[in-house]
Formats: structure tokens, C-alpha cells, sequence
């Protein structure tokens, strides 16, 4: 989900959608999925499924440590410690788009400073004061802008796209500095829509982390770009599944039934999940997710 989870009962098995995102109350995704499927749900954020894919198959498989950064139009963290994913008391670990930064004499939250929508605000004043022939041609063809026509216009040396992109790593770099010091990873990744789409927030990140954290903190830090992609967010939530299934406690309830359907906690979700569904009306339509 494209917000967090809070952390849930002791229960192994979800039979009520929980709240995770405001618009989203009345959705009853879990009940849904669980009635056409019959099949157990676990919910994640976005980002936390994509520091368990980095975990299992990407940078990081022989690592203990890693900070994932997901940078998009939100700008959140996952952490790994001793390849488990850490989550936080209620689920809430890694809200790093609200800390505070300040650039140029502005301040406010990383996401809005630094994240997608900062990016495609100052593309299009680029195109539009004459700053980037690049960006102003691609406005004129298509009538709109995109942070991914920054990134890539950033990536082909159009200067002005560089120095924004260059100015949003710089910032995200300031808060992921502050985080690596306290919590000296082994490992950093970049990824996310932004990340993703040039090698200019990565240099702006790696020259402000290695500059203000700790010497003993980034001896051995390597700081890199997510080689997943989207692939990244699909393997961890198949990771979450797995570990989830075969977690010795929860597999003890289904192994000598054959099939994870016959634990008794997941056919009491099941009958709560078809009991909700039915007594709740037509629900509306969701919002759009913020990527």
C-alpha cells in the first residue's frame, strides 16, 4: 500500500482491512481479496515491500544492514537489521518525508522540498523563464511535464534539470546522513520513480552523506541505485508471504492439514472477512494512490 501499515493484533491472520491511508476507511480491500481468493492477506507499505526485495534478491543479499530510500512524489525508508525488516512499535518506521530541511532561505518537509512534486514544479519554471530549451521543447510536444522528463532530461546534461535534480539529492542526502550516523548501515539504496531515472540525485546523495556523517561511518558505506526497479516491490511482497507462511509458530497450525486455508486462525478471518462483506454497503471508489 502506498502509506503504512500499522502494526497489528497478535492475530496471524487479517479478516478486517486496517487503516492505512485517510479516503481508504470504507474500502474493505482485505475482506475483498480474502472472499475472491480464499487466501490469507498480509499488507505492507510500498516501501517496505521494496526493502524486502532488496533483501532477498537485489544489492543486498549478503548484507545485515541496509537503509532503502524510496524517492517518488512521497519519500520514505525501510531499514533491515539483521535482515529483518524493521517496522517500528505500531508499523510507522521510515516516515522520513516529514522531517524538516531547509534550502535556499525555504523550509518544509523532505517529500515537499525534495520529492516528485518539487521536481515537475521546478521543471516546468525551467521551461517556462526560457532556463531549459530541453524541458520548454518537451513541453511544447507534449503539454505537460513529467519528473521523469526531468530525470531524463537531467541525464542527457541539460543543466537546469541537473541542478534540480542535483538540488533534490542534496537535501535527501542531509536527512539520510543524520540516519546513517545513528544507525551505520552497511548498505544504502536509492530507489523510486525519482532514483530511478538518472545518476544525478545519487552523486548529490552520496557527496552529502560522505561529507557530513560520521568517518567511521562511511569507511565502508556503499551507496547505490536500486538495479530492481519495480521488480523490487513484487519480490519482497513475496518474501513477506514466505516468511510469513513458514514462520515455525504460524506453519505449525496448517502443515498436517497440507494447505495454509485449513489453519483455524485463517477460517475464523475467512468467516469474519464474509461477514463484514456482507453487512457493508457498495463501497465507493478508492482514491488514487500518490506514488
Amino acid at each position: 500500500m502506498p502509506a503504512p501499515v500499522l502494526t497489528q493484533s497478535a492475530e496471524p491472520f487479517l479478516g478486517e482491512t486496517p487503516h492505512f491511508l485517510p479516503g481508504w476507511e470504507e474500502i474493505p480491500v482485505v475482506e475483498t481479496l480474502v472472499s475472491r481468493f480464499d487466501a490469507p492477506v498480509w499488507i505492507r507499505s510500498s516501501v517496505e515491500t521494496m526493502t524486502m526485495g532488496e533483501l532477498s534478491a537485489g544489492a543486498a543479499t549478503d548484507v545485515g544492514t541496509m537503509l532503502f530510500v524510496k524517492v517518488g512524489k512521497r519519500i520514505g525508508a525501510g531499514l533491515a537489521v539483521d535482515r529483518n525488516l524493521f517496522r517500528g512499535t505500531q508499523g510507522a518506521a521510515g516516515l522520513i518525508g516529514q522531517l524538516p530541511v531547509t534550502e535556499a532561505g525555504r523550509s518544509g518537509p523532505l517529500e515537499a522540498m525534495a520529492g516528485a512534486d518539487m521536481i515537475c514544479r521546478e521543471g516546468l519554471a525551467a521551461a517556462r523563464d526560457g532556463s531549459s530549451s530541453h524541458l520548454a521543447d518537451i513541453l511544447a510536444r507534449m503539454g505537460e511535464l513529467t519528473p521523469f522528463d526531468v530525470g531524463q532530461a537531467a541525464q542527457a546534461g541539460d543543466p537546469a534539470s541537473m541542478e534540480i535534480l542535483s538540488r533534490s539529492g542534496r537535501m535527501i542526502g542531509h536527512s539520510v546522513a543524520y540516519l546513517a550516523t545513528m544507525l551505520n548501515p552497511e548498505l544504502i539504496v536509492l530507489g523510486g520513480s525519482v532514483a530511478m531515472t538518472n545518476d544525478t540525485l545519487l552523486a548529490a546523495v552520496r557527496e552529502v552523506v560522505y561529507r557530513e556523517s560520521h568517518p567511521l561511518v562511511t569507511r565502508d558505506l556503499r551507496i547505490i541505485r536500486s538495479q530492481m526497479g519495480s521488480s523490487a516491490a513484487l519480490v519482497g511482497a513475496a518474501t513477506v508471504v514466505t516468511e510469513a507462511l513458514f514462520d515455525p509458530e504460524l506453519m505449525r497450525g496448517w502443515i498436517i492439514e497440507g494447505v495454509p486455508q485449513a489453519h483455524p486462525g485463517f477460517q475464523a478471518a475467512r468467516v469474519a472477512a464474509s461477514d463484514r462483506l456482507s453487512s457493508t454497503p457498495k463501497p465507493p471508489t478508492p482514491p488514487a494512490p500518490s506514488l
